[in-house]
């Protein structure tokens, strides 16, 4: 019995003795842990703990005035497998010789871009190597499409099974494309930089929001990331664009550029009483002749604005009652010296206007007779004529909310910075020896429209944040009569005059649906350091204006840079973009109903309706549709010509061995009769052929080019 006492002694005796071992052991490791390896392996503890990680805000919206989204921050994705998982590999690759070949097969209906074999034998390979990060696509797909790629074989069961990775990148989206993109701005591919150019940089901060902070740590062999300082996402744009205006303007002037092969055009629309800009256009050639947005060209050019400037002339003339608008200007033979340097109108090689009135003066652009009135006026004292236009507010600058938007440049006599010539004034008063921004121009003539009070122009119209309204910018004053209301009033006829007036330079902007009134420009662009001819000839052409003119709604400006097609003409040119602009915004804006403008098929016409000339054909096909009456002698080619309530034709002569009389044809049938006669055709504008640069009947070669201008 003693024994037995004395061998569960002994065995207690032992276990007690492994138990005390052990726990010296321990006591010995902690305190190993403690003192001698702590720096160890708190250097460990810190490789695998991350603090203080920026969480990167959402970039804020940009809207459209009727909320429409114009820019925003998308998120998109490269694809990456790691196929070192170690759920691939477990008992001998099961799971992944199970799942390669309906992964591979998904992959390649997925992309498209590889066959199944060529997918399978990639991922075999990486497989092999273990490869941490196989990039299964080259490109960043967005989030639907990773929704749908995580639902394929294999990776459908998730990352610690299938390796599946993915490296989120957010990228800048445009919805509307190149409408105002050069407005709307870009971003640095860090979008962390922030805005480039644009809105994009000038409310960068307001966009950018505020970064928060995360703590990332690797627990059971897995990095998790806890969120310490959430972040504030950036703030919202509501902008005054109008998409529809926008798209008008941006349609109707790259087309017209095109037609004139010209190296850059701007284009402006601003509604008159706020002072908002429903649309703006920044176009410039590229190499390949197309045409896009590269720089704000409408806000940063200053440029010497031609003939527009001729209605600050005459308003200083006639507010400071230097003249009337009925006085007599004597023009000559359309060229007067100035010291050393000849001034001329653009007739003067047909004899000059001779004897004008002031209202004459303006309708015909006549530079000889402007630059006269002035130099009557304030050829003693130049001082008073820049003051005048000092006052009126056409120097005062603006902060427009388009980074490096430019400012006037009007220099004055008493400026000792400056050089200030003996023909300085005359050649001011038409427009050269300034620099204006095409905006600062618009701003002018939105100002004769708004009853004389000059306003700002402006782009954004709120700040948002989460659908709220943060901060609002409205009307901004600069100044509130830009002259007399009886100067304002005459000012306002003789814009008139330069479409409806008989000596009008703009004729061809006479419109049947909406009243315009405005001022052609045309001039010629120095080239730096060779002047205006050594450097060769190039012109800028423009119409600034507003319509409808008897209740002015929007301003606009039309600019065309070195056009290379036809003769420069800003009637023609920039006049024909601009009325274009002017019909197709009436006709969306228009209050009438549906209902009022249907025709009512009921009632009989008592009149014809205007035919172009062209191709029988086509003319009978449409006559009969609409059973309308036409008589006549038919031919292969017709000219037309209304008759009551018919239509009467006649043949056009045509002889193919010469050049056709192209006059009241389409541009369809222009362009085919001109290319069954083996001659190309550029056409400008839109509309009839009203002139042709090749006489009719004149003889021509094979391939030889005509242009042709069309008009409504």
């Amino acid at each position: 019995m003693a024994d037995k006492r004395s061998n569960i002694v002994l065995r207690f005796g032992i276990v007690y003795l492994f138990i005390l071992i052990a726990f010296g052991l321990v006591i010995y490791r902690i305190v190993v842990l403690q003192f001698i390896e702590r720096d160890q392996w708190l250097e460990v503890a810190a490789k695998n703990k991350k603090t203080d990680i920026l969480v990167k805000p959402n970039r804020g919206n940009i809207f459209a005035s009727d909320g429409r989204l114009m820019a925003s921050s998308i998120p998109t994705y490269y694809i990456y497998m790691d196929t070192r998982v170690p759920a691939l590999h477990e008992k001998g690759g099961a799971l992944f010789k199970e799942k390669i070949d309906s992964l591979s097969q998904a992959l390649s209906a997925f992309f498209g871009d590889k066959s199944k074999s060529a997918y399978k034998s990639m991922i075999q390979k990486a497989y092999r190597e273990g490869k941490g990060e196989l990039q299964l696509h080259p490109k960043r797909i967005s989030y639907s499409q990773l929704k749908d790629l995580r639902s394929l074989p294999l990776f459908n069961l998730g990352r610690n099974k299938s390796g599946l990775i993915t490296k989120e990148l957010v990228r800048r989206e445009k919805p509307f494309g190149s409408l105002a993109s050069r407005t709307i701005g870009d971003i640095y591919a860090d979008e962390a930089k922030g805005g480039k150019n644009g809105l994009e940089l000038y409310f960068n901060e307001e966009l950018l929001g505020t970064p928060g902070v995360s703590v990332r740590q690797k627990v059971a062999n897995r990095w998790e990331e806890t969120v310490q300082v959430e972040p504030v996402d950036g703030m919202d744009l509501l902008t005054t664009i109008d998409i529809n205006l926008q798209d008008i303007a941006e349609s109707t002037l790259v087309d017209s550029l095109k037609s004139f092969d010209a190296s850059s055009g701007y284009a402006i629309i601003m509604e008159v009483k706020t002072g908002e800009v429903k649309a703006i256009v920044n176009m410039q050639q590229n190499k390949d002749g197309s045409y896009s947005e590269n720089r704000n060209g409408a806000v940063a050019d200053q440029v010497e604005p031609g003939s527009t400037f001729k209605i600050a002339s005459l308003m200083a003339l006639l507010d400071e009652g230097k003249a009337r608008i009925t006085d007599t200007i004597h023009t000559g033979n359309g060229i007067h010296r100035y010291h050393t340097s000849d001034m001329r109108d653009h007739n003067y090689h047909r004899g000059g206007y001779g004897n004008l009135s002031l209202a004459e003066v303006i309708h015909a652009s006549s530079n000889v007779g402007i630059s006269l009135a002035v130099t009557k006026a304030w050829g003693d004292n130049p001082s008073g004529f820049v003051d005048k236009l000092y006052e009126m507010g056409l120097n005062e600058p603006m902060n427009i909310e388009i980074p490096g938007t430019a400012s006037p440049k009007i220099r004055h006599p008493k400026d000792k910075s400056t050089y200030w010539s003996k023909t300085t004034l005359p050649w001011m008063s038409i427009g050269y020896e300034t620099q204006i921004p095409p905006i600062y121009t618009l701003a002018f003539f939105n100002a004769i429209a708004n009853d004389g009070r000059m306003i700002k122009p402006y782009l954004v119209k709120a700040i948002l944040k989460n659908g709220q309204t943060i901060k609002t910018f409205e009307t901004e004053l600069i100044n509130s009569q830009i002259c007399r209301p009886s100067t304002l009033k005459t000012v306002q006829e003789t814009l008139l005059g330069v479409i409806e007036g008989k000596k009008g330079t703009a004729q061809n902007m006479r419109s049947k649906h909406v009243r315009i009134a405005g001022k052609t420009g045309t001039a010629q662009i120095s080239k730096g350091t060779l002047g205006y001819k050594a450097g060769g000839k190039s012109h800028q052409v423009s119409f600034c204006g507003y319509f409808p003119a008897d209740n002015p709604l929007f301003s606009c400006i039309v600019v065309i840079r070195e056009p290379k097609n036809g003769y420069p003409s800003g009637g023609r040119m920039a006049g024909s973009v601009f009325k274009d602009i002017a019909e197709r915004t009436m006709a969306l804006k228009s209050n009438l109903k549906p209902e009022q403008i249907i025709c009512d098929t009921t009632i009989h016409l008592a009149f014809a309706p205007k035919c172009k000339n062209g191709n029988y054909g086509a003319l009978h096909t449409v006559m009969s549709k609409l059973n309308l009456n036409y008589t006549g002698n038919k031919a292969e080619w017709i000219k037309t010509k209304s008759q009551n309530n018919s239509i009467g034709i006649s043949q056009m002569s045509i002889n193919k061995k010469t050049i056709p009389d192209l006059t009241g044809l389409g541009a369809k049938d222009a362009v085919f009769l001109l290319g069954e006669m083996g001659i190309v055709a550029q056409i400008m504008g839109r509309g009839k052929v009203v002139s042709q640069n090749l006489k009719p009947g004149a003889s021509f070669h094979k391939g030889q080019t005509i242009m042709i201008q069309l008009e409504n």
